[in-house]
């Protein structure tokens, strides 16, 4: 097993340009500005997609909630982003429908679908089915729902109804694996990507920077021209560091938490529930076996960093889907929950529900001193348009590097035959006749295309080497540490896959003793 290494840090000293943050903004930023000829080093403190972009509700959408708040050009863009993403990657990103029941809705039903007409239109949706209404009493989608009484207008005292839905499309993303493609597609085009890598310190110096870095082979120094701050909820941080930090914008942090519970409906169709104060939650196919249930949002106010669920959010989020679900779920019921800090531009907003989702760059270029771009909010969905914006902004320090090329350009693993995910399965199932089907459905969900140099010559699963459940085996792990930057049993069960809801216990112990003896081994 070979560890992912680039050229050593003596001979790459100097660099167009030095990311800081290895999240999707900062890996998308990379891989674009690695196809446009410049060059780049990212740097991430921990794992990639090690916080924010690995705890959102795994949605690529346009946010009809954001209507809500006038952000239609946020939304627009998002929707136009939806289907071209749905392109780029139709390993990791597939269609969704989505439920949004009436009965308990805030909200007259002129209004929801009035949202959902101009979501349906804004983007010029070419690939997904529009918004259709529906009787949850006479449908399938309605099943596991309860009943409401007194929903309908014939109804008398006492008689119950589930009431109509509308139905709308958006998109599913396994969005730590979006990080990770964004940043195998940059290093494929020679970028240095360095995770668990800290920047320390870094000066204005000759029109340039000079940058401390720390990592698991010490402390070290490499110049740049130029500065990405894409640091997530330590964008603040970042400048304070560099003595750049500003007094009229910053970043407002605001906790999202899910929780994941057994199944609480059939179907692979979604659930947008609304509450009575109006923010609202999804309840989402999981894992096969699980519904996903979030997100809520919480003013933080600690330091960034790993955050944890607290007990008002577990209580509400059991609240809502009790209001809506035959299957009531006690915190007893949770198997697995995350939390992430999302980064939003502080437009001062009172609610934390209401800050905006858009993003803004603030490019700081001075006579004096060496440029810095800082990236504020932003959501999964429109990175790659972020990252082509900020290629944009910094043109005039990069003038050869003006031509746009990532809109349609599959990332690893998403040139699939005509797209076409249940064909290429298919294929492998022919291919591989004695390896389980749901393993082959597994891999090509996570890799795609790469499933087959995954596999190799293996005939079965005794040919992939030691098994540690769940259907994970060595060569997968040795396959992630060499591609794919894994160094721990985290890293490979949370945010490369989520087989750490499926192993047996014990499972993550066996894996670092494996990754110990065999990156020992790979020096």
């Amino acid at each position: 097993m070979q560890a992912s290494t680039a050229a050593t840090p003596e001979t790459e000293q100097s660099y167009d340009l030095l990311i800081v943050g290895g999240g999707i903004n900062g890996a998308g930023i990379a891989r674009d500005a690695a196809g446009r000829g410049l060059s780049v080093l990212l740097v991430e403190q921990d794992d990639l997609a090690s916080y924010t972009s690995s705890s959102s509700t795994k949605l690529i959408h346009g946010g009809l909630r954001y209507l809500e708040y006038y952000e239609f050009r946020l939304v627009r863009e998002a929707l136009i982003e939806r289907e071209r993403l749905l392109g780029m990657a139709p390993h990791i990103i597939w269609p969704l429908r989505f439920v949004l029941p009436q009965s308990q809705s805030p909200r007259p039903g002129w209004m929801v679908r009035l949202g959902l007409f101009l979501y349906d239109n804004l983007g010029g949706r070419k690939e997904l089915p529009g918004t259709e209404v529906i009787d949850l009493d006479r449908v399938a989608r309605g099943n596991g729902l309860k009943p409401q009484a007194g929903k309908r207008k014939s109804d008398t005292k006492g008689q119950t109804s589930k009431g109509k839905a509308f139905v709308y499309s958006d998109c599913w993303v396994e969005d730590s694996r979006l990080v990770v493609l964004n940043a195998m597609d940059a290093a494929a085009r020679g970028a240095r990507i360095e995770t668990r890598t800290r920047l320390v310190d870094a000066v204005s110096e000759n029109g340039g920077w000079k940058a401390t870095l720390e990592g698991s082979q010490g402390t070290r120094e490499v110049s740049a021209r130029m500065m990405i701050n894409a640091a997530g909820p330590w964008v603040d941080k970042v400048l304070q560091r560099l003595g750049r930090a500003h007094n009229d914008r910053g970043v407002r942090l605001v906790k999202g938490s899910h929780i994941v519970v057994p199944r609480l409906y059939d179907g692979e169709h979604a659930f947008m529930l609304q509450n009575p104060d109006r923010r609202i939650v999804f309840a989402i196919p999981y894992e096969r076996e699980f519904t996903l249930i979030g997100t809520t949002d919480e003013p933080w106010t600690e330091a960034p960093g790993k955050a944890e669920i607290s007990q008002g959010e577990i209580d509400y989020l059991c609240e809502t889907a009790n209001r809506y679900f035959e299957r009531q779920t006690t915190p007893s019921d949770i198997v697995w929950s995350y939390a992430g800090i999302r980064p939003l531009y502080d437009d001062h907003a009172a609610n934390a529900s209401a800050v905006t989702r858009d993003y803004v760059l603030d490019f700081d270029k001075r006579e004096d001193a060496a440029p810095l771009l800082s990236i504020f909010g932003g959501k999964i969905t429109t990175y790659r348009k972020l990252a082509e914006h900020a290629l944009e902004h910094i043109a005039e320090v990069f003038p050869q590097a003006n031509t746009a090329w990532t809109a349609g350009a599959k990332l690893p693993g998403g040139d699939l035959p005509d797209g076409n995910f249940d064909a290429y399965v298919h294929s492998l199932e022919t291919a591989y006749p004695k390896m389980p089907q749901a393993l082959l459905r597994r891999l090509a969900r996570a890799y795609g295309s790469r499933s087959v140099e995954l596999l190799g010559a293996a005939a079965s699963p005794a040919d992939l080497g030691e098994d540690f459940g769940g259907g994970l085996y060595a060569r997968e792990i040795d396959y992630l540490v060499r591609a794919e930057w894994a160094r721990s049993a985290q890293d490979i069960l949370y945010r490369r896959s989520k087989l750490g809801l499926h192993v047996p216990a014990g499972a993550e112990a066996a894996i670092e003793a494996y990754l110990a003896r065999h990156l020992a081994e790979a020096g």
